[in-house]
């Protein structure tokens, strides 16, 4: 049904300013420092497959859209007298106001992200990110600014009869016209025509012309060999015929076929092949670090080409990111926007083409589709089970795999019960025996100690500061290994009701240490020792009167067999979260009252010996120097102290007493 737009066709050009970000966006553009700007060739063309492949799914349910004119397909139109090129489809086109809302806003939370590195990359500090960094971002329409002196959109909403036209030099304004419907003239040969030269090019009958006129610089991108290598390149397996008209008036020559590259046959699909596909529906540059292409037949029927990059998006940890894989039904568009994977799983690209849903009914059914449920498990299981592939035959490329995206699939064992096991295999740590290398679960439980019955793990929001952590050093001096874990979701994962292989995770932060009955090495010879020493009769009233002077800021003072070099630390409670776990909740609000740590003092320390050995006399510098132990506890785990002046006079009249005794 044709829609009438005749009202608003009446109105005259209007000037309109972009958004602020748009004009800056814009700005950044002209003036890219990008070496390779032909990226916006790929870019348009990829717009005009989307809009193509919306068209198809629409007209699932309202045929008419189509017309007389099934056949979807993109031309790209040049036209070196004029320095014009055209990239016009005849997909789902765009009314007026999707026109604006399309082309002179950027609706999505990455811009300011994308503003902020695009800068830093002129800035010179992007390193070698340059050219991904429009694709990563999705706001490839914008690099048509990087070649043309000013850009026309001319777009027909399928089922309307106005035609609008969109005008802008990228210099901080744009124009939105109606314009006046011209009869598309037969073409030369064979189906569709572009003209580059708007002058001489009919109103499309549906769908969009992108006309760029170009820069003196980017004459070039009016050249036939350059535009045919650059669509065969960046382009040719994109799921809608491409064809290039090489002047005015020419017939249009087919370049790419439109062919399903996941239809066809792995033998016959090539690495570059994947590559070349896999950059067209990542809007990436980089190679993908693996590629699972499959086909399930039997009560599921459907085909699969997924890809995980070789580098992290910029927007990987935003909880409002959707899925980056398509859904397709008999090789017609669906969404991209259905959960066809696990969350933690959001940074596989690709798509899912099924042979079994209906394709009339609604986004949200489909969702709901069992069927849709046994491909997600297909598909997800797959994936899964590559990755334990890797991490067996090709260990160095699963270790780049984890390291891009470990922080993300850790997420799985907090969340996915069914696959925890799995996942808990296939992660990997830094630990105090490997700091810089990886090491598996199974790894860690080859080299247990005799008596030793915990996984123990140290967790926080920095690695270098876990390294040097106080907690750790009764481990270390024990020869006991210690997994370092610095994300976030870690603290969640570990927490009581999970193990590997029968072994239990304990926080060294948390409870006892109970290192008594692993002997500490010696070392000279590493022969084995005895635990912890007794502890001193004035140690222990020294522990106590710390306690008093503390008051409730603690839960308990007491002598530690985790530490050897520091003073003190604090630990939490046996019940309840660990001290990282704790933070987090704290600074999410969702902790309601912290629990009271305790305080670890090392009973060997020369430095609490000797406070232990002071009299009465010294009551008021004991008295300061248990606060002072207490923030300094709190300093090493990245916290404030606990009152920052009476922490700054304490140390005040410390240094002071100090200061005094050497000028005695």
């Amino acid at each position: 049904m044709v829609v009438a737009e005749d009202a608003k066709a009446e109105r005259k050009s209007e000037g309109r300013p972009f958004e602020a970000d748009v004009a800056k966006l814009l700005q950044l553009m002209v003036h890219s420092v990008y070496s390779d700007k032909s990226v916006f060739l790929r870019e348009l063309i990829a717009n005009a497959a989307d809009a193509c492949e919306r068209l198809r799914y629409e007209a699932i349910a309202d045929p008419a859209l189509l017309g007389d004119d099934a056949k979807l397909r993109i031309t790209v139109g040049i036209d070196a007298e004029a320095k014009q090129l055209a990239v016009e489809d005849n997909g789902i086109g765009m009314s007026r106001d999707e026109m604006i809302e399309a082309l002179g806003t950027i609706a999505r939370s990455g811009t300011k992200a994308f503003l902020e590195r695009i800068e830093a990359a002129q800035a010179g500090e992007a390193g070698g990110e340059g050219n991904a960094l429009i694709g990563r971002f999705g706001v490839g329409f914008y690099s048509a600014f990087m070649v043309a002196e000013r850009v026309d959109v001319i777009s027909r909403r399928a089922g309307t009869d106005a035609v609008w036209r969109w005008s802008s030099d990228g210099k901080g304004t744009f124009d939105i016209s109606p314009e006046a419907p011209l009869p598309d003239p037969p073409p030369p040969a064979g189906e569709g025509s572009s003209q580059a030269g708007e002058g001489r090019a009919a109103t499309p009958r549906r769908g969009t012309r992108v006309v760029l006129h170009l820069m003196d610089d980017a004459k070039t991108y009016a050249e036939r060999a350059t535009v045919e290598a650059l669509i065969k390149s960046r382009s040719g397996h994109l799921p809608v015929p491409i064809a290039l008209v090489e002047k005015p008036g020419a017939a249009p020559a087919e370049i790419t076929d439109g062919a399903a590259l996941w239809a066809k046959p792995k033998a016959e699909i090539s690495a570059a092949d994947y590559t070349d596909f896999y950059r067209s529906i990542a809007m990436a540059f980089d190679e993908p670090e693996l590629t699972v292409h499959f086909r399930a037949e039997g009560r599921q029927d459907f085909t699969a080409l997924l890809f995980v990059p070789a580098t992290r998006p910029f927007d990987l940890f935003d909880p409002d990111r959707p899925g980056r894989v398509k859904l397709y039904v008999k090789r017609v568009f669906i969404a991209d926007d259905v959960d066809i994977l696990p969350r933690y799983l959001r940074f596989v690209r690709g798509l899912v083409d099924s042979a079994d849903l209906p394709l009339n009914v609604s986004r949200e059914k489909i969702q709901e589709s069992p069927l849709l449920a046994a491909i997600r498990k297909g598909v997800t299981g797959r994936v899964l089970a590559e990755f334990e592939r890797l991490a067996d035959k090709e260990p160095q490329t699963f270790a780049k795999i984890w390291s891009a995206f470990g922080a993300v699939l850790k997420e799985g064992i907090y969340e996915d019960f069914e696959r925890r096991d799995a996942l808990l295999k296939l992660a990997r740590f830094k630990t105090t025996a490997s700091p810089d290398e990886w090491r598996s679960l199974s790894d860690y439980v080859a080299a247990l100690k005799p008596n030793q019955t915990a996984i123990y793990y140290l967790a926080g929001d920095d690695i270098a500061r876990l390294k040097s952590s106080p907690h750790l050093e009764g481990f270390r001096a024990r020869g006991i290994e210690v997994l370092l874990l610095p994300d976030p979701v870690d603290t969640f994962w570990v927490m009581p009701g999970t193990g590997f292989n029968g072994k239990p995770f304990k926080s060294v932060t948390q409870g006892a240490a109970d290192l008594a009955l692993i002997p500490r090495l010696d070392a000279k010879d590493g022969t084995p020792q005895q635990a912890t020493p007794e502890v001193a009769g004035t140690v222990k009233d020294f522990l106590a009167f710390v306690k008093s002077t503390l008051g409730d800021a603690v839960a308990e003072v007491r002598a530690s067999d985790r530490l050897t070099d520091s003073a003190v630390c604090l630990v939490a409670p046996d019940a309840g979260p660990d001290r990282a776990l704790e933070r987090i909740l704290a600074g999410a609000g969702r902790l309601a009252a912290s629990s009271k740590p305790i305080l670890e003092v090392n009973p060997q320390h020369e430095l609490v010996v000797a406070l232990a050995a002071l009299g009465d006399a010294a009551r008021d510098f004991k008295e300061d120097a248990a606060h002072l132990l207490f923030d300094e506890a709190r300093l090493r785990e990245g916290d404030r102290p606990a009152d920052a002046k009476a922490f700054s006079d304490r140390l005040a009249r410390v240094l002071g007493r100090g200061l005094r005794g050497a000028s005695a």
